[in-house]
């Protein structure tokens, strides 16, 4: 919903006045500073009591923020070289305005101290309620112009329940995901406002600074240095990724000549390489299934810290060091993971959900590859993992939710909504379906969904219209059932399976 009080609250003159300031006043200096402040007050004193917004997603309702659309985010994180202290931050936002008219606007924030907000060059009020940063602009905003909001903040690194960062034995990786970055940084926190990024790192002499995306700048400043990553494609806030380490970045090359770069310990070079050299062949084993890879690199950054998930963050998903030199794991295990993680680049960081619903298209594409692949690797059949799944379904159904509505929380309470229906309970909804419409007929839809909606988003709904027209079967009755029904239903050509009467309790699942 998008706030208009400009013509209801605001004395009639007052958006006259703002806008025919003349440009020598909204520009800086001691005049214009004190007309500013004067119409900040004014306007604040004329608007309502702040209030946190969202967009209205089912399981997070206060993320995201109605009236802009951003294009792109450039942030700047300084790191002491001490995880435990904030970081010195800046972030500036681009975007446009989709509202007829904003006098103020949210961003989601929370977890850092900000400093001043600047929203198009002059200077603006800025208020917090809740998890959101409530932004007055000396100048109301019309549909369609240009948004820069430039914020010196923090970025809290310590105490922060379900923040951003992740403590590692050497620095500082980030896990934003689902609801995270708005710890870290100012942004709209939805995937369905995916955005262009640029990160400016800076940190002392012996550490390594790495985010996704491509270096495109180093620069020293005594004994600091900057490094400058852009990432080529749009992306979700809960897919960023920052580290701060005392890392080594081997190089080598992928499918097509894409450039494949790892952050790693130093000390772990040598015990992580057995593992690191898979990927160019991992890259080409979804490339014969889906198409060509979408972003401009990948990796893996290997963190010596205990998070219980691997993560996809885009262009450079997140590991526990420990998964892949445990000998606790067996080799088709840690490949199937790592398999996981690497399909996500297609479905959930190119392809991504329109809401958070819409999940169990990220998770449910991303286990079916696993068990693809580790079933070629002499792990679990395909099959057998299956029917063990579907075993369970109901449970994690009545539980969980099924895969496209999963439960969500009351009371206030954060939604938890990795659960094991959107991942082995979505792969299951995707076996059914290739039995449904036939191998051919599922591994089309495969290729022509991630390429149709590359670098967009995506919801359930148009997933259905798409197996449906490249069946030529109208599967809005059969995939409503598979995805929203309270009880499983029967598995195409196996009338034999069943519930289980005992379903096993699972425990937590990765990312």
């Amino acid at each position: 919903m998008v706030r208009r009080t400009a013509s209801t609250a605001l004395p009639t003159a007052l958006p006259a006045l703002a806008r025919a300031l003349p440009p020598r006043l909204r520009r800086g200096g001691a005049v214009a500073a004190g007309v500013t402040v004067t119409v900040l007050s004014l306007v604040a004193a004329a608007l309502p009591a702040p209030e946190p917004l969202g967009i209205g997603d089912r399981l997070f309702p206060t993320l995201g923020n109605p009236g802009y659309d951003i294009g792109s985010y450039d942030i700047a994180f300084r790191y002491s070289g001490d995880k435990n202290k904030p970081l010195q931050a800046r972030t500036v936002i681009d975007a446009r305005v989709t509202a007829d008219q904003l006098d103020r606007f949210n961003l989601d924030f929370a977890a850092g101290t900000v400093r001043s907000v600047q929203v198009n060059g002059m200077d603006a009020r800025y208020e917090r309620t809740g998890e959101d940063l409530v932004v007055t602009p000396a100048v109301p905003l019309h549909k369609g112009t240009n948004l820069r909001v430039d914020v010196r903040h923090t970025s809290r690194t310590k105490g922060i329940a379900h923040g951003a960062w992740v403590h590692t034995k050497d620095g500082l990786a980030m896990a934003a995901q689902a609801d995270a970055a708005h710890r870290a940084f100012p942004s709209n926190d939805h995937p369905s406002d995916k955005a262009r990024f640029t990160f400016r790192l800076t940190a002392p002499k012996g550490i390594t600074a790495a985010s996704g995306g491509t270096l495109t700048r180093r620069d020293r400043a005594g004994s600091a240095t900057t490094w400058t990553y852009r990432l080529a494609h749009p992306m979700a806030t809960e897919l960023a990724q920052v580290s701060f380490g005392r890392s080594v970045v081997p190089r080598r090359t992928g499918p097509n000549g894409v450039p494949v770069r790892d952050v790693v310990p130093r000390d772990q070079r040598k015990a992580l390489e057995p593992w690191l050299k898979k990927t160019p062949a991992q890259m080409e084993w979804m490339e014969r299934r889906v198409g060509r890879y979408p972003f401009e690199n990948y990796g893996l950054l290997v963190a010596e810290a205990r998070t219980g998930f691997e993560l996809e963050t885009q262009t450079l998903s997140l590991f526990e060091r420990d998964l892949l030199t445990s000998s606790a794991y067996p080799s088709w295990y840690k490949q199937s993971v790592m398999m996981h993680e690497l399909a996500h680049q297609w479905f959930g960081n190119s392809v991504s959900p329109r809401e958070w619903s819409d999940l169990w298209l990220n998770e449910g594409h991303a286990t079916w590859y696993e068990w693809n692949y580790g079933a070629g690797l002499g792990g679990t059949p395909l099959t057998r993992r299956v029917r063990a799944a579907y075993g369970q379904s109901d449970d994690w159904r009545a539980r969980y939710g099924p895969p496209a509505a999963p439960r969500a929380a009351k009371d206030g309470k954060r939604s938890e909504i990795f659960r094991p229906t959107v991942y082995d309970g979505s792969a299951v909804v995707l076996y059914a379906l290739r039995q449904k419409i036939g191998k051919a007929a599922f591994d089309r839809l495969q290729r022509v969904w991630v390429a149709e909606h590359r670098d967009g988003n995506a919801s359930t709904a148009d997933f259905t219209r798409l197996a449906s027209r490249i069946s030529g079967q109208d599967l809005g009755g059969f995939l409503h059932a598979w995805l929203y029904d309270r009880k499983t239903p029967p598995m195409p050509g196996h009338p034999d399976w069943k519930q289980a009467e005992k379903p096993k309790r699972s425990g937590p699942q990765g990312r």
